[in-house]
């Protein structure tokens, strides 16, 4: 019964999480029309967002069996609780980038906490990849409500109307409601801390000596591209639906969980297809698609006409094609995660994890800013053609990690597919 409400509360701190995090996109759009700020300063929200991910992720991964994973996960969530209120209490844009630095700071403690967590409880490796694919497949209900929750809050017909921000009155409930969830919950951590730890700084030094492996930064590469391209397209999405496309500010927000969805969708048919193929043709093929998608859809997303009283069934076709590239990007980044695990031995997937996070975030963060910064001075158009390049990129890195992996025989175990999405 205790295993099941531990369950509970770990799926609920990923769904408030998933809302948080993925709001940055909608949260860029409205801060854009309600406090009249430009694309590029707007695109810093993501920087405030994944910058603490990666640095806290980088310098407490080691000392949190010893804090207990229970107290950091209480510790986040009073953390977004309080952002929370923050943001209709004193409604500014300053406020919004620290609501996204609080964001990120109590994310990096909940990631650890969490898959640490699930360690603790499952039974076996099956029992752990049910779990964690359970996990994860909510974490993505928590992005696809993300877009129709705020959708609902946003006023259309005002876009610079502030009541945007009332739907933070309803996430502050929630996030304080799982605080109490996982304060009422009792978390047996006696297996937490590792036996053969020499402290923090021997840990810290483990995480460095994995980077200087060719194996390693082809890898970290790899991902870092895949975030840059992922969270470009994702929290870009919401303006250029918006400002390009002529769809209202709700429609725009609502329209991007189509992208959403393809990379949940993209995400569980990987899971059949993998199993049966080889991981390099199907990735590598994804990416061709990522770029056919490109180079396919966007000429539909010139000479748009705003039309006022523009419907679903009106919509511009490329509202509905575009968000498709989530299908086969969702596949890449599970997918290269997997194989590294695979390739390296069990102890070292607690550094490599840390690794994975530090460039995972900022690779999300780039991405963001130089779409934001072309999307303002140059043109919403070119700046999403411009993910044509880090595709193109890795498409030569997943070749080079192929050669490494290749070069690296008798795996230590298999890796759990989803263990670090």
């Amino acid at each position: 019964m205790n295993q099941r409400r531990i369950l509970l509360a770990l799926f609920m701190i990923y769904f408030v999480f998933a809302i948080l995090l993925n709001s940055v996109g909608t949260v860029i759009l409205q801060v854009i029309h309600t406090y009249g700020v430009d694309k590029g300063a707007a695109s810093v929200l993501e920087g405030f967002k994944d910058l603490p991910i990666a640095i806290v992720s980088f310098f407490v991964a080691s000392t949190l069996p010893r804090f207990g994973y229970k107290k950091a996960m209480l510790v986040a969530l009073a953390i977004v609780t309080i952002a929370t209120l923050a943001m209709p209490l004193i409604p500014a844009f300053a406020t919004a980038k620290l609501l996204f630095l609080c964001v990120g700071v109590a994310f990096a403690l909940v990631k650890v906490s969490v898959y640490s967590t699930i360690g603790l409880v499952a039974r076996d490796r099956k029992h752990h990849a049910g779990i964690t694919n359970m996990l994860e497949g909510f974490f993505m209900v928590g992005v696809l409500s993300a877009y129709w929750i705020f959708g609902f809050f946003i006023d259309a017909d005002h876009p610079a109307s502030t009541s945007w921000l009332n739907v933070y009155w309803l996430l502050s409930v929630l996030c304080a409601a799982t605080f109490v969830l996982v304060l009422a919950t009792t978390f047996d951590e006696a297996g937490a801390a590792p036996p053969d730890s020499r402290g923090p700084a021997a840990d810290f030094l483990q995480m460095l000596r994995l980077f200087v492996r060719p194996l390693v930064y082809v890898f970290v590469l790899t991902a870092f591209l895949s975030v840059l391209v992922e969270q470009a397209i994702g929290s870009w999405l919401p303006t250029f639906n918006n400002e390009i496309l002529m769809l209202p500010a709700t429609m725009s927000v609502q329209v991007t969980s189509i992208f959403a969805g393809c990379l949940a969708v993209g995400r569980l048919l990987a899971g059949v297809v993998m199993r049966r193929l080889n991981w390099y043709p199907v990735l590598t093929v994804c990416m061709l698609a990522m770029g056919a998608t490109v180079l396919l859809t966007l000429p539909l997303t010139h000479g748009v006409n705003h039309d006022p009283n523009v419907t679903w069934s009106t919509a511009p076709v490329a509202a509905f094609l575009f968000p498709l590239i989530g299908l086969f990007m969702a596949p890449i980044y599970p997918g290269i995660n997997s194989v590294m695990l695979s390739s390296l031995p069990r102890h070292q997937h607690a550094p490599m994890t840390g690794l994975l996070v530090i460039f995972s975030a900022l690779g999300g963060t780039t991405g963001s800013l130089i779409t934001g910064y072309v999307f303002g001075h140059v043109n919403g158009h070119f700046a999403f053609y411009l993910t044509l390049v880090p595709i193109v990129l890795m498409v030569g890195s997943l070749y080079a990690f192929k050669r490494q992996v290749e070069k690296t025989a008798g795996a230590a175990w298999t890796a759990r597919p989803h263990e670090l999405i």
